[in-house]
């Protein structure tokens, strides 16, 4: 586990934490079928296509900027780091370089990761709309991977589903 996460005090951690808060996304999006307008899900379910499919291309976008920020702290930091340590380079081999990365660096770190779940919240209403359920999804990504890289066990698509590309 990170160190920016945790488990509750007094709860009992599922065997699969991806597994388990995926699962739990997909069913709660699946019951804002049923919600009313004033759900931004049930709006995104049963509105234009186009809506969901402007969120999903805007968070994807946002995704990219998020992680481009990520790269602009790393790489600035690591040049501070070159500058103030070239003089005691001259001449030596340096064994480690040692970069001391600013909060900022951290904060973007969060908002990719922020950008990222807003990703995965719009396709899984995607997903849901057209009725691809986790199993499904979860077969088409295990069909990806190698045996060696496959959970043992791990649901597949029978072969007549197989699809790549158009």
């Amino acid at each position: 586990m990170s160190h920016k996460t945790y488990i509750p005090a007094g709860e009992t951690p599922p065997a699969s934490h991806v597994g388990a808060t995926l699962e739990s996304l997909s069913g709660a999006i699946a019951s804002r079928r049923e919600a009313g307008e004033e759900s931004y899900t049930h709006r995104l379910l049963s509105g234009s296509v186009d809506d969901v499919l402007k969120k999903i291309m805007e968070e994807a976008g946002e995704v990219a900027l998020a992680a481009k920020d990520v790269e602009s702290w790393a790489c600035s930091s690591l040049a501070a780091a070159l500058a103030s340590q070239v003089d005691s380079l001259r001449g030596e081999e340096a064994a480690s370089l040692d970069v001391d990365l600013p909060a900022e660096y951290s904060d973007a770190v969060d908002h990719l990761r922020y950008e990222a779940a807003d990703v995965v919240y719009h396709l899984f209403v995607l997903l849901e709309r057209y009725g691809i359920d986790l199993d499904e999804f979860a077969a088409e990504l295990n069909n990806r991977m190698t045996d060696e890289e496959r959970p043992r066990g791990g649901v597949r698509l029978h072969e007549a589903f197989v699809k790549r590309g158009k």
